[in-house]
């Protein structure tokens, strides 16, 4: 497999058009020797998250919508939670029995349980609806095809309050190479 890309962010290259990922940014949450697994930062919905789950309104980070995170399982919701404190993964977050911590300042929620199981941990909660799946080397087939940049996050592009901004960003602050892609227009027959 090489090196996961566990906590990394995929950039999708303007030469990837599927609908699914076209300029997307997607966290990976896992990646191992079965496939990978991640999130799509920048796909919000209209649909406020008090419509869907109001317990867990007032814990939404703005601008306070479901965001659709990949095409498997769209059905399904995964909640993201801020932690307030940077739990390593290997630390029991004590009361907070509906929190896993993935890696220190995130984990995720059941949002079955009431915000309050969650504990005064979680600063914030951004939920997505599905999530990007790849089975075993899947994913390493489309980096070698060019359709993804692989990129170290910033804290804040989880939480961001500009998702559709989100993908030209990362990639301006990248290195000029790579920065210089934040410039091609949506339709390349427009350039």
């Amino acid at each position: 497999m090489g090196e996961s890309l566990r906590r990394r962010l995929l950039i999708a290259s303007p030469l990837l058009l599927d609908p699914n990922f076209a300029r997307t940014v997607v966290l990976m949450l896992e990646h191992n020797d079965d496939g990978a697994l991640g999130l799509v930062l920048n796909r919000p919905t209209d649909t406020r998250l008090g419509e869907i789950l109001p317990p867990w309104d007032d814990r939404t980070v703005a601008p306070g919508v479901v965001f659709v995170g990949g095409p498997v399982q769209p059905d399904g919701m995964i909640g993201v939670a801020r932690l307030a404190v940077d739990l390593h993964p290997s630390v029991e977050p004590g009361d907070a029995a509906s929190l896993t911590v993935l890696w220190p300042g995130l984990g995720t929620l059941d949002l079955e349980q009431p915000p309050v199981a969650a504990g005064p941990l979680v600063e914030g909660v951004r939920c997505y609806l599905g999530y990007s799946g790849w089975g075993s080397r899947q994913l390493e087939s489309e980096l070698a095809q060019g359709s993804w940049f692989v990129v170290e996050p910033r804290p804040d592009d989880v939480w961001t309050s500009q998702p559709d901004g989100l993908w030209r960003a990362v990639l301006r602050r990248q290195p000029a190479a790579l920065a210089q892609y934040a410039q091609c227009p949506s339709d390349p027959s427009t350039n």
